[in-house]
């Protein structure tokens, strides 16, 4: 029996539950991704790329995570899983929800940014960083604050008909250190175990974005060491150009699937409509409040709010 959820503003048909993403209701009988069990090849015969856990033919990309799973992703509508022996399916999800998932969204040709993602001021507000940067605990203190989640963890961007960049609604649960929970004063029910390996936990955010968001701002998250200076800076042109790539989902997916143009091209769409940025503060919720009020200000020039008279 399949079990519905929406990812990057897609529907999801899934055999296997996905803790990590919220439910739906389907908008029709056939979602527009299936994930469901079945029998998946060692191999592809007709590799034409190919690495020690991953191969990819025209329209396929098989991977093995060890001790997991191997997943067959075909054509950016489907995946076919096969968990090995004695792995329970909460922990095949867990990569099914991240990594497979994000190679699937590859596949469709959107840009995917390692980036958790909030609506401000009716535009899509976006953190990049690499893992432990503290994407989602920024998002998650900005949506105790009014800001609905749109995505946590990758931020999928597509193009409308006329070429605007958009983050597509992820209905994603934030994935969150077990400090981050008690320091953000998040109920312990609403919590479950993301990880067998990590002390993440899932927490469902106060609200969410339904629908695609125009861009309107990208932070690159640094924390304040010496000699970097705290606060908001703009890099130039190049610079925010290589910010765009360092932080695609999955780098080395982007070379391995040959999508070294579309990021390249997508890099200088999104710095003409949004601005592009590096946010350094220190790595200490004493600080948040300080973060958010340098946020806020910013958004303030921007024109993504609205000074209150």
């Amino acid at each position: 029996m399949l079990k519905f959820y929406t990812a990057a503003g897609l529907c999801v048909g899934s055999e296997i539950e996905l803790p990590g993403m919220l439910g739906m209701e389907p908008r029709s009988d056939t979602p527009d991704i299936l994930f469901r069990l079945g029998d998946v090849p060692e191999s592809l015969p007709n590799a034409v790329e190919l690495g020690p856990t991953w191969q990819i033919d025209e329209q396929r990309f098989l991977i093995r995570i060890p001790n997991v799973a191997r997943f067959l992703v075909c054509d950016g509508r489907e995946i076919l899983v096969a968990p090995e022996a004695g792995t329970p399916l909460s922990e095949v999800a867990i990569f099914l929800s991240g990594t497979v998932l994000g190679i699937l969204l590859h596949q469709r040709a959107h840009v995917v940014l390692h980036a958790s993602a909030v609506e401000v001021g009716g535009k899509a507000v976006l953190f990049c960083g690499s893992s432990g940067a503290g994407k989602s605990t920024l998002a998650a203190t900005l949506n105790k604050r009014g800001y609905p989640v749109i995505a946590d963890d990758f931020s999928a961007i597509g193009f409308s008909p006329d070429g605007v960049p958009q983050v597509l609604p992820d209905g994603r649960n934030l994935k969150l250190w077990a400090d981050a929970t008690q320091q953000l004063d998040l109920q312990p029910g609403a919590q479950v175990r993301a990880s067998t390996n990590m002390k993440k936990y899932y927490v469902e955010p106060q609200s969410t974005a339904g629908k695609p968001l125009p861009l309107g701002a990208i932070y690159e998250l640094a924390e304040w060491r010496p000699p970097r200076v705290p606060g908001i800076a703009s890099p130039n042109v190049v610079d925010a150009s290589r910010l765009i790539r360092r932080n695609a989902y999955r780098p080395r997916l982007v070379k391995q699937m040959q999508q070294e143009a579309l990021y390249f091209a997508a890099s200088a769409r999104l710095g003409n409509v949004a601005g592009i940025f590096v946010l350094t503060r220190p790595l200490d919720f004493a600080q948040m409040d300080a973060t958010v009020g340098w946020l806020t200000d910013h958004w303030l020039t921007l024109g993504l709010l609205e000074k209150v008279a």
